[in-house]
């Protein structure tokens, strides 16, 4: 009985040979263990998206590269594919590639994989690092659109970005930090997920800034390269934590926030007021157990919808704008205003 999705179509999400799929599917053997996850991840996907599959209108097959913890790339997937109908006449399909973690030269040669294999348009979650701008302008070069999400690549020849004023965040950070806190002297832990983030970069800069301004009675501890994963992220604040006797609030810039509370009740401390980034599943219950006071939030699905169509753009596919897309609008969320669909 023949597939119900055709080979042909799961070969090219996969991006793989016919011949290989038809091994996959009908489980024949000799293929290797990458190979088949990619072809049963791709099928997956075209189940997912199913809504567009065989609509009629112009295709467009979009490569998502995400370098962040997995609640956020899930939020993010689930968002895109929630979007992707509201597009048509074209049609969209999104081939993932979902990474907690991954080496620069790692990424590097996805990025050129993707040039090789052919896309219709990039959206890219990386660090701000050189090698990777360089593979951002060689995908430019070969006609592949990039557009940057939550994060910036500004020396790439990226197309746009697409995501909240960073710097802005910060500080709006500092500002309600200053309000809630007491006017004496203490320290804010502020914890990223890497350093090499440019996004990450702009928010702590907006927060520093801001501090110097408004708040010279709050001190920074900064710890970084947690990943955003509660383990890694978890060892880093008791490790600031035994060093620091005077850090009574947080920044979370980078996640891991379930870690983080945890490490301030092993140590016996008291954080007085705690703000997060994005609303997802773990801030969502951080934030009405009252271990989180605010949670910074954009709509995700905005941010899709919009990236798609800065490609659509970019493709010829839509008319070009007037003037540039405003950035992603800052909301803080409390427990008393959660968004109906989170």
């Amino acid at each position: 009985m023949a597939h119900p999705i055709p080979l042909k179509l799961i070969a090219l999400q996969a991006g793989v040979s016919l011949a290989t799929v038809d091994r996959v599917i009908k489980q024949r053997g000799g293929v290797q263990a990458a190979t088949v996850r990619r072809v049963m991840q791709a099928l997956d996907e075209l189940q997912r998206q199913s809504t567009q599959v065989g609509l009629a209108g112009r295709k467009f097959l979009l490569d998502v590269c995400m370098v962040a913890p997995q609640r956020f790339s899930d939020a993010v997937r689930s968002a895109l594919e929630a979007e992707l109908p509201s597009l048509q006449p074209a049609v969209l399909r999104a081939r993932l590639h979902l990474h907690e973690t991954l080496e620069v030269d790692a990424l590097v040669q996805l990025l050129e994989r993707i040039r090789k294999n052919g896309s219709h348009g990039v959206l890219l979650k990386a660090p701000d690092v050189a090698p990777v701008s360089a593979a951002v302008d060689r995908l430019v070069a070969a006609g592949i659109p990039v557009v940057t999400l939550v994060t910036d690549l500004p020396a790439s020849r990226r197309c746009s970005y697409v995501g909240i004023d960073n710097r802005a965040a910060g500080e709006t950070a500092a500002y309600l930090l200053g309000q809630w806190l007491p006017r004496k002297k203490q320290q804010v832990l502020v914890t990223l997920s890497s350093n090499r983030f440019h996004g990450e970069e702009e928010r702590e800069m907006g927060f520093r800034r801001a501090l110097r301004e408004r708040c010279r009675h709050l001190e920074i501890v900064e710890v970084s390269e947690g990943h955003g994963i509660d383990g890694a992220t978890g060892v880093l604040v008791h490790q600031a934590l035994a060093r620091h006797a005077d850090i009574g609030a947080v920044y979370s810039i980078g996640g891991g926030n379930g870690a983080i509370v945890q490490a301030f009740a092993s140590a016996g401390r008291t954080c007085h007021a705690f703000i997060a980034h994005d609303l997802d599943s773990d801030n969502l219950a951080l934030l009405h157990s009252g271990a989180v006071q605010a949670v910074l939030h954009h709509d995700l699905a905005t941010d899709m919808r919009r990236a798609c169509q800065e490609l659509l753009r970019a493709q010829g596919a839509l008319a070009p704008l007037s003037r540039p897309a405003a950035r992603s609008a800052i909301v803080v969320v409390t427990p008393f205003n959660v968004p109906v669909q989170a």
